[in-house]
């Protein structure tokens, strides 16, 4: 009896193919997305050539689109508890032109300036937020005021005119990981980095299984969570090494590092913390939420004020990338950020979306994006497939979903609903479902 229960666990079955990425509790949306990036990074790269994938585009690809994935992470909490944010650009190109002006006419040093900078994104989110929360304001207009009020200020205080910042300022923008010698043909440090990624992911996936096992779970066979880290540990080394051996001077930009420690930060906020169950609640159902403890007034408040906090260090990033802070900076980025939250999956009626999702469908944004630009397709018709990328993203499942027929994001999450929650290995770090069991007060 034992060896056939041994059997089932560590034999081959088609069934658990879903589960190399998929896991038990991924959601299938995410899965499919994941899917469709690997998709358009391998099309762009036989049509480019092999450039998309050269280490110089990568390092670009990092640079330029960190911070629209920053304010993913931030929009995917708003759009979970059933909001939206339109002033994020602009609360971005506000901050930036009073940092690049506090450095350069008050002598402000570089990290007190970036100090001050997420002072001034925490002001304007809890002036937001007190009208979304407290006021009963819908966020669409609160945010929709802001976006006027934050632009106009950013072209009354700069005077639409381009503000330099200082050369220590550019590290957070277009600053890379340091080189131990300059003779060597790699960055160590951006290799040690790849190395020690891989092995989290390594010691997250047993982890997890062991986790399942104290707790009564069954894990995923044996053979699904080797190939899974296998891939996954041979992808994160592939990356390292085109990071590390990108032109001399160069390695993984310190705005990714950025970047990592907040998708870190936020999906275990989301995924393992009372006020991220709250946020999922709150999206999911106000009311019902509101009657099991849940202050909803709260949450939206810290919601909205961690939005522009995000938006805030988005738009330092910025500038410092470009190394001065103008009147057109941010425009448009709240777009980009809301399309890459719903193509990572999150649901336009709340409760539904994940930090991981977001980044995901924020990737095939800025991959379409570099790829078209790459095969010399002019902006406007960028723009253009950039909208029906996204219509068509949500649109078909929807449609199909309202139709009764096979959904394939209903599809791919079928069967993953009623499973259990234990599992802790890296790639089902954010589940985007709604959590279960009761709610914490």
């Amino acid at each position: 009896m034992t060896s056939t229960t041994d059997d089932k666990k560590t034999g081959f079955a088609i069934k658990d193919l879903k589960q190399i990425f998929g896991g038990s509790v991924s959601n299938g949306r995410q899965f499919g997305i994941l899917a469709a990036l690997i998709v358009i990074v391998l099309f762009f790269q036989i049509v480019t050539g092999g450039l998309t994938l050269s280490p110089g585009n990568l390092i670009n690809l990092v640079q330029q689109y960190s911070y629209i994935l920053i304010l993913a992470i931030g929009m995917v909490m708003v759009i979970i508890a059933g909001h939206i944010d339109l002033s994020v650009g602009s609360v971005a190109a506000f901050t930036g032109i009073v940092v690049a002006l506090a450095m350069r006419d008050l002598q402000l040093p570089w990290y007190l300036g970036i100090v001050l900078g997420l002072v001034i994104g925490a002001a304007i989110g809890a002036w937001q937020g007190f009208w979304v929360a407290y006021v009963g304001v819908p966020a669409f207009i609160v945010t929709l005021a802001g976006m006027l009020i934050w632009r106009g200020g950013n072209q009354y205080i700069g005077g639409a005119t381009a503000v330099a910042v200082p050369q220590e300022f550019y590290v957070i923008g277009a600053g890379y990981l340091p080189d131990f010698t300059a003779s060597d043909p790699f960055n160590y440090l951006t290799v040690i980095l790849g190395v020690a990624i891989a092995a989290v992911v390594v010691f997250n996936e047993f982890r997890g299984r062991r986790l399942r096992r104290v707790m009564g779970a069954e894990p995923a066979p044996l053979w699904v969570s080797l190939v899974r880290v296998a891939i996954l540990v041979a992808l994160i080394l592939v990356a390292a090494w085109l990071f590390a051996t990108g032109r001399p001077g160069t390695s993984f930009p310190v705005s990714g590092i950025i970047l990592g420690v907040l998708v870190v930060f936020y999906s275990f906020l989301t995924r393992s913390t009372i006020f991220g169950r709250h946020i999922y609640a709150v999206g999911g159902n106000r009311h019902a939420a509101a009657l099991s403890g849940v202050k909803s007034r709260r949450t939206d408040f810290l919601i909205m004020m961690n939005m522009s906090i995000l938006a805030a260090l988005a738009g330092m990033i910025y500038i410092a990338r470009a190394q001065a802070s103008g009147g057109q900076d941010g425009n448009g980025w709240e777009l980009d950020a809301i399309a890459a939250v719903f193509i990572g999956g999150a649901a336009v009626a709340g409760g539904i979306g994940t930090v991981a999702g977001s980044i995901i469908g924020g990737l095939v944004m800025a991959v379409l994006n570099n790829g078209l630009i790459l095969i010399g397709t002019g902006a406007d018709l960028v723009q253009i497939i950039k909208g029906l990328v996204l219509l068509i993203a949500v649109g078909v499942d929807v449609y199909n979903k309202s139709q009764g027929r096979v959904s394939i994001i209903g599809f791919l999450m079928k069967g993953m609903s009623g499973r259990s929650k234990t599992s802790d290995s890296l790639p089902d770090a954010n589940e985007s479902v709604r959590p279960e069991g009761s709610l914490p007060k």
